[in-house]
């Protein structure tokens, strides 16, 4: 997963680095939050005397507005260059973020990378991190993923958290070093190890999938587990999978229940049609088709295939809701253009029916074709008779056997004895007694009545076979 990096920040870790001094004044050594009011003055003497610790302290309390009425950016970018050019390495991360940030001075990046660079040179850890993150987005130089790499592993090596599960990512997708599933395994286990939600969900999948590690069931379980616990919306969505299939754990619905909703609330759009179906079936809760309908309309207007099609049942059948076809044709609309088979019959007899829309023979013509043509055999039939009598389309008694014929094939019985008439009368083909006997044949071994006797004007057929 890629990882998105927030803006440098001074941290409030090294802003009293003048701990064996006291003010002048009042005799409080300078890491004490409360000073009297000449304390700033005393730093200040301290720093114009070239202290280079007190530069850096006191452009710290500048910076953050401690100790002092208020802010002043100016000052802190003035005392940390001058901390900078007296040597002292630890205000330099502090001085790139002001040229980053444009904090005090004017924003400039490049200045900022070549201070960031030397504050990671000198080992500030800090600025290592900063450093592979500029290399990884090109801020203040040229996008470089391989030095990115290097930094964030120096970085994890370091015990930063962050690095630790950005360098587990390259290393798993192969970003700036070759893919090594081995040590991206490593590093998600020292990041979860670490408490990073992300990294347990990520290791759970590891495991799970056994890429370039044994496949272990239940470290997948326990690490999605870790992370849904840890809030982690989508390991709370498979949890409950698990729980709702019995998979690397025992079959528990009322779990499956509870981490469907849990994923639910915390904004898991996947969740939303399995939380619907439990309420509808009354899996691992009690039954409410009011709720099951409310969360699959929630489900469909985010856009979920599966429940756009069942929120046109609702609708249609008044399901949790009040019937309204005028709203069941709009999903079995939306559910059609999206591919659904069942949606796209439903929608044809709609328009052929006039349910939740006016007749409409071309657009019923167009749906059943779309139907036929993805297998649906009643779809097949009608099609057919679309064919036969010119409706919705022009009439061809050839498309019409084709269609009976493809019916007829997949076992639909009155397919099968249209297509034996097709056959007896030459309708859409050739006429051939043989065939439309092997249709009859075929339809009456299915106790079909019409066609037992529907050949028995022929001398040349055993009418006897269907009596």
């Amino acid at each position: 997963m890629e990882t998105e990096f927030s803006n440098l920040n001074i941290s409030d870790k090294d802003t009293d680095t003048v701990n064996t001094k006291n003010c002048i004044y009042c005799n409080i050594p300078f890491i004490e939050e409360l000073w009297c009011k000449k304390c700033i003055n005393s730093l200040e003497k301290l720093a114009e005397n070239g202290d280079k610790e007190a530069m850096f302290t006191l452009a710290n309390h500048y910076y953050n507005g401690k100790g002092t009425e208020k802010k002043n950016l100016e000052k802190a970018f003035y005392w940390f260059q001058k901390a900078v050019e007296n040597g002292f390495t630890g205000a330099m991360n502090n001085f790139a973020i002001c040229y980053k940030n444009g904090k005090g001075t004017e924003k400039d990046l490049e200045k900022a990378f070549h201070w960031i660079q030397k504050a990671a040179e000198n080992g500030d850890e800090e600025a290592i991190f900063d450093l592979a993150k500029c290399y990884y987005i090109g801020g203040g130089t040229e996008k470089n993923l391989e030095k990115a790499f290097h930094w964030f592993q120096k970085a994890a090596e370091n015990g930063d958290e962050k690095a630790i599960i950005i360098l587990a990512t390259c290393y798993h997708i192969g970003k700036g070093t070759e893919k090594n599933l081995e040590k991206a395994i490593h590093w998600y286990q020292k990041a979860a190890e670490n408490g990073n939600e992300e990294a347990m969900f990520d290791l759970a999948i590891c495991y799970d999938s056994g890429e370039r590690t044994e496949k272990n069931l239940e470290k997948s379980f326990y690490w999605c587990q870790e992370a849904a616990e840890n809030g982690v919306k989508e390991a709370m969505f498979v949890l409950a999978i698990y729980y709702i299939n019995g998979e690397r754990t025992e079959k528990n619905l009322e779990k499956a229940f509870h981490w469907f909703q849990k994923a639910v609330e915390n904004g898991n759009e996947n969740a939303m049609f399995n939380l619907a179906k439990c309420y509808y079936n009354g899996v691992g809760t009690e039954k409410n088709l009011e709720k099951a309908f409310h969360w699959l309309q929630k489900a469909a207007e985010n856009g979920d295939e599966k429940a756009i099609f069942y929120l046109a049942e609702c609708y249609y059948n008044g399901v949790g809701t009040e019937k309204n076809l005028e709203k069941a044709f709009h999903w079995l609309q939306k559910a059609a253009e999206n591919g659904d088979e069942e949606a796209i019959f439903y929608l044809a007899k709609c328009y052929y029916i006039e349910k939740g829309t006016e007749k409409n023979l071309e657009k019923a013509f167009h749906w059943f074709q779309k139907a036929a043509e993805n297998g649906v055999e009643d779809a097949m039939v009608i099609l057919a008779k679309f064919y036969e009598y010119g409706e919705g389309t022009e009439k061809n008694l050839e498309k019409a056997f084709y269609w009976y014929q493809k019916a007829a094939e997949n076992g639909v019985e009155d397919a099968m004895v249209i297509l034996a008439k097709f056959y007896e009368y030459g309708e859409g083909t050739e006429k051939n007694l043989e065939k439309a006997f092997y249709w009859y044949q075929k339809a009456a071994e299915k106790d079909h009545i019409e066609a037992m006797f529907s050949f028995t004007g022929r001398t040349d057929v055993i009418v006897a076979k269907f009596a």
